[in-house]
């Protein structure tokens, strides 16, 4: 991985946060709050209605001022978005029936959406949206960045929710030379440091030294030489998840920043398990920004 040149800054004008009206949604919410409150963005309040249920004998659809289902999620978001805090941030609410990847994006092609933020219970919440499957379909295939809430997550205000330490795990992959300028960016427009860490499996004890030199000397080259962050380099002996998760526990981090991959069609179809991305959203101990390669 070369290292990247510091010449733009991310902007977000267009943010796109996903609900399911509960708990877990209002937490999230303050962190996409903060976020367009940050870049002048606006929010588009989206919630996916699912579709009509399976019937043994195909009907006509239901009209709309008789579907119970839609009825109740129309006030749902009625009532949601007056009881959330958006203080002076832009917003729009958008409901719309179907899986929730189609609604998805669906809204992020038609409204150049620039980030999605999502919140998840973890595997008993938001109906579908479990972790290792449909939400990881969603960052996986996602074309612009997703930022994860996930249940080990404390509640933040909009308003305290600051990035001082800004974690990017690499493996000098495709998808990771994607996300490091955001972390980069995000690092250098909030005065963060970065620490820019890579995990080695367990190798015996002859081997750490060297192995652990060289990384370090490909860390520090991912730095360009304008960069303008406090960084910091790491190297750890560890299965990937853990030490990943490990490090962000005991640094204290705001921000976790992962590149991903699309996986293929055959992945997708023969059930693959949970990565390295699934398990770091699901146990994060902060939001995981997420940048598909």
């Amino acid at each position: 991985m070369q290292a990247p040149q510091v010449t733009a800054r991310i902007t977000l004008s267009n943010i796109l946060f996903t609900t399911d009206f509960s708990q877990v949604s209002s937490a999230a919410l303050a962190y996409a709050t903060a976020l367009a409150g940050w870049y002048g963005a606006k929010i588009f309040v989206v919630h996916a209605v699912p579709p009509e249920p399976y019937l043994s004998m195909p009907l006509e659809p239901i009209p709309m001022e008789f579907d119970l289902f839609w009825k109740n999620a129309k006030k749902n978001i009625a009532d949601f978005v007056p009881a959330s805090s958006f203080g002076n941030v832009a917003h729009e609410e958008i409901l719309r029936r179907g899986e929730l990847w189609d609604v998805i994006s669906d809204v992020v092609r038609k409204n150049e959406i620039d980030l999605l933020v999502m919140g998840t219970h973890g595997r008993h919440g938001l109906k579908k949206l479990v972790l290792g499957s449909e939400a990881e379909k969603v960052y996986r295939q996602a074309t612009c960045p997703v930022l994860t809430i996930g249940p080990h997550i404390p509640e933040a205000r909009s308003t305290n929710w600051r990035l001082k330490q800004i974690l990017f795990p690499t493996d000098f992959s495709e998808p990771s030379r994607h996300a490091l300028p955001y972390a980069l960016s995000l690092a250098e427009e909030n005065e963060a440091t970065l620490i820019l860490l890579h995990m080695i499996p367990l190798v015996p004890w002859q081997h750490k030294e060297s192995l652990e030199h060289n990384m370090r000397k490909r860390l520090e080259a991912l730095m360009p030489t304008d960069a303008s962050c406090n960084p910091q380099f790491l190297v750890g002996f560890d299965f990937p998840a853990e030490g990943i998760l490990r490090c962000a526990q005991e640094r204290e981090a705001d921000l976790i920043v992962l590149g991903v991959s699309k996986p293929t069609a055959a992945a997708w179809k023969a059930h693959m398990p949970g990565s390295v991305a699934a398990e770091v959203v699901g146990a994060a101990p902060c939001p995981v920004l997420t940048v598909r390669g």
